[in-house]
């Protein structure tokens, strides 16, 4: 049974959440991390922000470490979004930064003027999935040529109707919902739909909060959004996701197309950015982030989101182990790679 994220909302009222010893819903993975109890106990507590897209990954993780590490410090998982997220990580205020873009090449310069190094672990698959209202009869797929007409800056005060859109869809006021600009959702949507010199309107209701999203679209009939896989799933009977156009015909976001990379450009991993001077300095850091890399494919499959082959989880843990600091992203999302190829590349500072 998948994870409901009813179960997260006294924590997203709050934007932030300290993970107590309480049992979670599912029974915890072998534990793979190192046995030295008496080092974790002794670790100072963990610090974890930045994507709400990652964040019920990393808070699930966190839940189970602490059920599997009784001794083991605080470990306090917010979200900020992603943008948020690194902010507070190259200033040296995290010990992880979840990430639903690779890091950008400013973030990168501010961690490296402020000599933050960091280990870019990938722990997910995800779709950016564009839902609107369950009675809404007459979108069920979507180019991305209309995505682009309809989120670009020169829609915003002009295209407002759907009708606007394509001609036979009906003479009504268009309700957007999205992600705020802090977001690595917003960033990676306006990337790779609009441009990269281009922008998104910002005449639409904006959260951080993908439920406050999920509630919005699911409230009102003539409602879009886009956000994180698995909270459409989440909340599927009450949403419709359509199917995206980019060329080739419209593919539905499903566990299979996105795997197969069929459903591009929408399709991207999701990302631990891990501080590599604290691992060395804090026990319990490295033996969460072992267990997290351990656990990720049943718990992300859990969650709702898709699980890396085996093999990209082995590259990211060799990788834990070897200390190779820096991305591989070049600061930007690359569709022409494979995650496995992307990872064999040389990390930049």
């Amino acid at each position: 049974m998948r994870k409901s994220y009813g179960r997260f909302a006294i924590f997203l009222l709050g934007l932030s959440a300290t993970v107590s010893c309480s049992t979670p819903s599912t029974t915890p993975l072998a534990d793979s991390a190192p046995p030295d109890v008496e080092a974790i106990a002794s670790s100072a507590p963990l610090s974890i922000d930045g994507s709400s897209t990652v964040y019920p990954i990393t808070l699930e993780m966190a839940e189970r470490f602490k059920q599997a590490k009784t001794d083991s410090p605080e470990i306090s998982v917010n979200f900020s979004g992603t943008g948020g997220g690194f902010e507070k990580f190259c200033a040296g205020e995290t010990d992880i930064s979840d990430a639903s873009r690779p890091i950008s090449l400013q973030e990168m310069a501010a961690c490296k003027a402020n000599g933050i190094e960091y280990i870019e672990l990938p722990v997910a698959f995800d779709a950016l999935t564009v839902v609107v209202n369950a009675e809404n009869t007459w979108a069920e797929e979507i180019t991305l040529a209309e995505l682009q007409t309809l989120w670009q800056a020169e829609a915003e005060g002009e295209i407002t109707r759907w009708n606007q859109i394509r001609a036979d869809w009906p003479d009504e006021p268009i309700a957007l919902y999205g992600p705020g600009e802090d977001s690595g959702t917003f960033d990676y949507f306006t990337e790779v739909v609009i441009g990269e010199e281009g922008a998104s309107r910002t005449d639409y209701t904006a959260s951080e909060d993908d439920d406050e999203l999920v509630e919005g679209v699911r409230s009102e009939v003539n409602a879009l959004s886009y956000f994180g896989f698995a909270y459409y799933r989440d909340a599927e009977k009450s949403l419709n996701a359509l199917a995206v156009d980019s060329g080739n015909g419209p593919v539905e976001p499903t566990g299979e197309t996105i795997r197969s990379g069929e459903y591009q450009p929408l399709s991207r991993p999701l990302f631990i950015y891990v501080k590599a001077d604290a691992l060395e300095e804090n026990p319990a850091l490295s033996s969460f982030v072992e267990y997290y890399l351990a656990n990720a494919r049943t718990v992300v499959d859990d969650i709702g989101y898709e699980p890396l082959p085996n093999e990209v989880y082995a590259i990211a843990l060799d990788h834990l182990t070897e200390r190779k600091v820096g991305s591989v992203f070049a600061g930007k999302a690359q569709f022409d790679l494979t995650i496995e190829q992307l990872l064999e590349k040389e990390a930049a500072f």
